[in-house]
């Protein structure tokens, strides 16, 4: 499916999220051990949500860092940054798309280990571990997004 700029849009489903978010805990088992689970916020609570309790972590914090506005990308700006070094974090989030909001917490958490479900090749040398790579132009509607309106 396209949007009305042309790009390849995928629509995931909740089946799909949560197939994908049991695969990255899978993942990420045996790299630990984990302390602390960071979800990046606001798309990064939903896959942080499983692993911490497939993963049997039971601190969870959260970065937040905003970038988008709807479909509209911004610079980011840190709204809420993780405290020390970030030994022993999973920070997690849904996707990685340029990578901008990735290396922002990258240099908030530099010990800290990024994993997300989806990662565009753009993105892709900010994270440790996923599951899925998408295509750069692509947009991925999540299932708990609101309807598009200014697709």
């Amino acid at each position: 499916m396209k949007d009305p700029h042309g790009r390849e849009t995928r629509i995931l489903t909740w089946q799909d999220f949560h197939r994908d978010a049991l695969a990255l805990a899978r993942l990420v088992r045996d790299d630990g051990p984990w302390h602390t689970i960071a979800a990046v916020t606001r798309g990064g609570m939903f896959p942080a949500a499983i692993l911490a309790v497939e993963l049997g972590i039971r601190r969870v914090e959260t970065v937040s860092v905003a970038s988008y506005e709807g479909r509209r990308r911004g610079e980011p700006e840190v709204l809420k940054a993780g405290q020390g070094s970030g030994e022993g974090w999973l920070v997690v989030d849904d996707i990685v798309d340029t990578g901008a909001t990735a290396g922002v917490v990258r240099n908030l958490l530099p010990e800290a280990c990024f994993v997300a479900l989806y990662v565009k090749p753009d993105g892709e040398p900010f994270v440790d571990r996923y599951v899925v790579g998408m295509p750069q132009q692509s947009w991925v509607v999540f299932p708990w997004d609101p309807p598009a309106e200014d697709a």
